[in-house]
């Protein structure tokens, strides 16, 4: 009889934890909503900025939102990926592999600006790359990795140990087995590890601060060494930097909507795909 009771306050503490913790969430989305929604129009999303960002609209940040999330993810999907398959499947067990696990986890806790800074020091200064996308992209490609990694991971090791050694026993190589077999089973807990990285790539400002954003460019950029409008540095530009308060408050709160919006979309996108491979593997 106590043990019911106490069972069920424990219950009713994390569903009272659970709904304040949703409710939160739901009174952001809908401030934000409230506060930008009046700004938003197809003229916004599709135009540039004009009268010093007190009119027009933001497609240039929400294009160059889009190459840095896009340039981040195709540098530390297959690098993290890579990196957990090598770590769970082929190092041999050791002092050292815990370490470099350790160091993993660890990384992932360093603040932003610290991965701006390192970005800055070694694409835009050492290697030439300059402040422009590719320098931005790789300095929040290294930002994610270790989330990548350390998702990619789990995924990995909760794929049972006989279904590799079936695959084994068959004839199949480890290679082919790691290729054809372990990687599918294991691909809806990397999709949410990416899933997770693309909500932080998308919404990161220090980074890009010291590597790839500019307040303003006129027109699109040409090449992975242009500079780039983000819709995080530019929503930060307007609230500490505009010349115009009133209006560009409102356009800020426009542009908040917008990258809460996109991360929605492509965060959905991810977790439809998450599905289907869970399904497909489960049939």
């Amino acid at each position: 009889m106590r043990r019911n009771i106490t069972e069920k306050i424990g219950f009713g503490i994390v569903s009272v934890c659970m709904w304040i913790t949703v409710s939160f969430l739901f009174l952001i989305i809908f401030f934000i909503a409230v506060k930008g929604i009046g700004v938003i129009s197809w003229e916004f999303l599709t135009s540039q900025p004009r009268n010093a960002m007190t009119a027009g609209g933001v497609a240039p940040a929400i294009v160059g939102t889009f190459y840095l999330v896009v340039g981040s993810m195709m540098f530390a999907v297959p690098l993290g990926i890579a990196t957990a398959i090598y770590l769970t499947e082929y190092s041999p067990k050791s002092y050292v592999l815990n370490l470099i696990r350790i160091s993993i986890n660890n990384l992932a806790g360093v603040p932003s600006v610290v991965f701006g800074l390192f970005g800055l020091a070694i694409f835009v200064k050492f290697l030439g790359f300059g402040v422009s996308i590719i320098s931005g992209s790789l300095s929040l490609g290294i930002l994610v990795l270790p989330l990548i990694i350390s998702a990619a991971q789990e995924a990995l090791l909760a794929v049972p140990q006989s279904i590799r050694e079936a695959s084994l026993a068959v004839g199949a190589s480890k290679w082919q087995t790691i290729k054809k077999i372990v990687v599918p089973a294991a691909m809806p807990g990397i999709l949410t590890g990416v899933i997770l990285s693309i909500g932080r790539v998308a919404g990161e400002t220090a980074p890009i601060l010291f590597t790839a954003a500019t307040f303003y460019i006129k027109g699109y950029p040409d090449s992975p060494f242009s500079e780039v409008m983000a819709l995080p540095y530019h929503i930060y530009a307007l609230m500490t930097e505009g010349s115009h308060p009133e209006k560009q408050t409102a356009i800020a709160y426009g542009c908040c909507l917008i990258l809460l919006s996109l991360v929605l979309i492509v965060s959905g996108i991810a977790i439809y795909m998450r599905k289907r491979e869970r399904s497909y593997h489960h049939a």
